[in-house]
């Protein structure tokens, strides 16, 4: 049935909600342009004359940088692992994608708590007169997210490696290349359509940032939309330059699409995967010492920093106000989790019902939301929100009454900015999974009498349940993470463990942000390790789906 027109009515249920979900995903854009009808030219001289070209230059600067980095890291780790045999390889494998799990900001704030100017270890150096750099700048802000954003291309690169033929590699050295020459002129371009994915990846978490900018004082365009926001009461201004920086993400989705474009391969005949040489002793345990070091720093070492520091002050912590922000957490999360992978199943079986063009160029659309930093996106849904509460509004007074706004300042506001953003990554796992269900089900099931309703609730869901509990989590995860939305759309003291790690970290009280960033932490390690086991494993890898 998939990809199959014939038989398909011209408009149906699934096309509705094909539908629907396009304009969901397109509605906070179409805001955020409109927001230019009505442009305020006094905050606008003042922008362009004193924040704008900082913005925009230190946003430039800091992608550059992380991507540098990023680069380094996962593609020479990931090479590393794969090409080469040392002590310590098999753990180092999966291991060194759990730094996914940790948020970026709780990262930040733990190395804040190290390196700033009465930070621990710049204290206990200065006994020994070692100066340090300071921390707070932009290369402190660019190492940071380097070390949680690096897994996104190690992910990517590692399984590309793995699925390399090694005749590729062979053919190389056959012609006078040594195995370094080998992995730059073979493996590397081999790679480079996974690798320019993972990279897409970190640049959208890096536009899409507010957390390490902030406590790092990085003036990006994100911090410029809050400070518009909240410091000049002015909305129309924050959407204005959400358009600035949702214009520099469709620019970086764009590119990611033309450079993997331009670099498809293909190989013939039985692939055979690359052997892995054995180090000889001292290249062996350099190799361990490069992958010990860069898990200690990215998640080893924070870890038991917020492990001393919970419980040190995890008993005073642990009050009734904690446990509201828990639950508000879980709440989010769940609901976030529940709402998303249902409509990521709904848009994935009506694309297997009808496997036309326009309806896989509508599915693009709707899950192009991944690509949109989190704050271009909460401004967008507030002036949506703001505009149906209106219209509502007035409604309700052409009636004699006076009714409440509907959706503003409301958790199911929050809810629908969550499944625009995160809806690609439950869509990947679904759409993989119902795939690999044969038509033939399909149709033995409509030849008993089946209606399409029938065959998605009694055979495919059953099906479907390993992958809708990995989607349900991976979204989970995202929004216990997320930072962006959560900040800008929650009604008003409504307060979670993310809101709780900002606001105390904003305050530098890091030891009682300890507790709430332990337990995001841990709670993303779970998805994390099994995305890792997965790994390990190349024939059943699962990779995020690319915005793409």
């Amino acid at each position: 049935m998939t990809g199959t027109p014939t038989g398909v009515p011209r408009f149906t249920f699934w096309h509705v909600v094909v539908a629907g979900l396009v304009a969901l995903a397109a509605a906070p854009l179409v805001a955020i342009v409109a927001s230019f009808r009505a442009i305020d030219s006094d905050v606008w001289h003042h922008l362009t004359t004193y924040l704008l070209p900082t913005q925009l230059l230190e946003t430039a600067q800091l992608l550059l940088v992380v991507l540098l980095l990023a680069f380094g890291l996962g593609v020479g780790l990931a090479w590393l692992t794969t090409a080469y045999r040392f002590p310590g390889v098999a753990l180092f494998r999966w291991a060194l994608l759990l730094p996914l799990a940790m948020p970026a900001y709780v990262l930040g704030f733990v190395y804040l708590a190290w390196f700033d100017v009465t930070g621990s270890v710049t204290l206990l150096l200065r006994r020994w007169d070692i100066p340090l750099p300071q921390v707070r700048t932009l290369w402190g802000a660019a190492w940071v997210l380097a070390l949680a954003l690096y897994p996104y291309v190690y992910l990517a690169a590692r399984v590309a490696f793995v699925t390399t033929s090694a005749r590729a590699l062979e053919v190389g050295q056959a012609l006078g290349l040594t195995r370094r020459q080998a992995f730059w002129r073979v493996a590397v371009p081999l790679a480079r359509p996974a690798i320019v994915a993972g990279c897409a990846l970190v640049a959208f978490e890096v536009l899409a940032d507010f957390g390490v900018v902030a406590l790092f004082g990085v003036e990006t365009l994100s911090v410029g939309i809050y400070k518009a926001w909240y410091a000049l009461f002015s909305l129309p201004t924050a959407m204005q330059i959400a358009a600035l920086l949702a214009f520099l993400a469709i620019l970086a989705l764009l590119f990611e699409q033309w450079a993997r474009k331009r670099a498809r391969f293909t190989t013939t005949g039985r692939s055979q995967p690359l052997a892995p040489t054995r180090l000889a002793s001292l290249p062996a345990w350099s190799a361990t010492l490069v992958c010990t070091v860069v898990l200690a720093v990215a998640l080893l070492l924070p870890v038991a920093q917020l492990g001393v520091w919970a419980w040190t002050l995890g008993r005073d912590a642990l009050t009734s106000r904690y446990w509201h922000f828990f639950a508000n957490s879980l709440l989010l999360g769940g609901s976030g989790a529940f709402v998303t992978v249902l409509l990521a199943v709904l848009l994935a079986y009506a694309q297997r019902l009808d496997g036309r063009p326009l309806m896989h160029t509508a599915v693009r659309i709707a899950t192009v939301g991944y690509a949109l930093p989190g704050a271009v996106l909460a401004v967008g849904v507030v002036a949506v929100t703001s505009a149906v509460d209106h219209a509502w509004v007035a409604l309700g007074r052409g009636f004699g009454a006076q009714w409440a706004p509907l959706l503003g300042g409301t958790v199911v506001a929050m809810l629908i900015a969550y499944a625009i953003r995160f809806l690609v990554v439950a869509f990947g796992p679904v759409q993989s999974a119902l795939g690999r269900v044969t038509t033939r089900m399909d149709e033995a099931a409509h030849s008993l009498g089946e209606t399409q309703y029938g065959v998605l609730r009694r055979i495919h869901l059953p099906l479907l349940r390993p992958a809708l509990f990995a989607a349900a989590a991976l979204v989970f995860i995202d929004i216990l993470k997320e930072l962006p939305i959560t900040l800008m759309t929650r009604p008003f003291g409504w307060e979670t463990l993310a809101t709780r790690i900002f606001e105390l970290t904003n305050d530098g009280r890091w030891e009682e942000a300890a507790l709430p960033a332990l337990a995001v932490t841990l709670a993303g390690t779970v998805p994390a390790w099994f995305l890792a086991k997965e790994v390990t494993h190349p024939t059943s890898a699962h990779t995020r789906e690319t915005p793409c």
